[in-house]
């Protein structure tokens, strides 16, 4: 009896350890989730001070617009340059206090810019559905290392909170990892 006791408990042990370990935060990504249930759809693992951009074709101009940003050591979301080619709706004219506005290879950057996020809220486009994650050394002028169309993720129209988080082994299995 007394050993039909001591298995019970080390297979309880084992099913209490197993159940903290695959909920144990493993990773920090950008995580993607649904506008509407909150549900995580996508992630892309990232580390402080790794940077990714998203790029969207403007609905009116029909232009690409990126947006830069970096992930701060609190684990928020920086966003710290601009890049557009036409001024028009929703386009800045100028920069902010601190920031640098230039006009190189026929585009307009705003540069330096220290803008804060908790979370971003990002509707994949439905009319013109050509948004675009970006990641690597988005700093540089050369091409970036990865880049991957909302589309292969993300349904047209929908929207997404998009947060830097922690992710456990269960979110790597339940979730759709971003990758090239």
């Amino acid at each position: 009896m007394r050993r039909k006791k001591k298995a019970v408990l080390l297979i309880l042990i084992f099913i209490i350890l197993l159940g903290m370990g695959v909920n144990y935060p493993i990773q920090t990504a950008l995580v993607f989730h649904d506008g509407e249930s909150g549900k995580m759809t996508a992630f892309l693992p990232l580390n402080e001070d790794e940077s990714f951009s998203i790029t969207f074709t403007h609905s009116i101009h029909l232009t690409d617009v990126v947006e830069k940003y970096r992930v701060t050591d609190d684990l928020q979301i920086e966003q710290y340059e601009m890049i557009y080619e036409e001024f028009g709706i929703g386009m800045p004219n100028n920069a902010g206090e601190g920031e640098e506005f230039i006009y190189e290879d026929g585009k307009y950057h705003i540069r330096n810019m220290k803008h804060l996020f908790e979370s971003l809220n990002i509707r994949n486009g439905e009319v013109v559905s050509n948004h675009r994650l970006a990641w690597g050394d988005t700093d540089s002028s050369a091409e970036v290392c990865c880049e991957v169309p909302f589309n292969d993720y993300f349904e047209p129209g929908d929207w997404y909170k998009v947060k830097i988080e922690w992710v456990t082994l269960i979110d790597y299995w339940e979730g759709e990892r971003i990758h090239e």
